[in-house]
């Protein structure tokens, strides 16, 4: 009886630690020039382990609320940027905790460019790398709790 509840309570205790090595939740995107907040975005999981994310909140300084995505050029294009799906079929990795073979979008620029979701610092953080062949760039999420 005692091992079994000594299991059960390991199990409680491990979950919410691999819940966190997901990139699953809300996270702050920080840019990667200035380091300035610019946006919350929220991450979940739409279905057979593919993750998408939504724009939430933005957070710099001046933003326009109404924003579109004047630059976009597939469906999202005159879209709000409040609430504008920005990635989009990220999956795990075999035996990795990354996330890869997704789209993020750009929505300054309306590009898309291939994704690569890894979460460091036990989860504490995102990094988030958006590339077009050889050339990319990362940049490191905050969870929001």
């Amino acid at each position: 009886m005692y091992k079994a509840f000594l299991a059960i309570v390991f199990i409680a205790s491990a979950a919410p630690a691999w819940a966190q090595m997901s990139p699953e939740g809300l996270w702050r995107s920080l840019d990667d020039k200035t380091g300035e907040a610019s946006a919350e975005i929220r991450i979940a999981d739409t279905g057979a382990g593919v993750l998408h994310g939504r724009i939430e909140k933005q957070l710099r300084a001046g933003a326009d609320p109404l924003a579109v995505c004047s630059e976009c050029s597939d469906e999202r294009k005159g879209k709000p940027v409040l609430g504008l799906e920005i990635i989009r079929g990220a999956q795990k990795a075999e035996r990795k905790d990354v996330w890869e073979n997704g789209k993020i979008l750009d929505p300054e620029n309306g590009r898309n460019y291939a994704l690569r979701m890894t979460p460091i610092d036990g989860g504490k953080k995102l990094e988030v790398r958006g590339s077009i062949g050889p050339f990319g760039r990362t940049q490191t999420w905050l969870r929001v709790q």
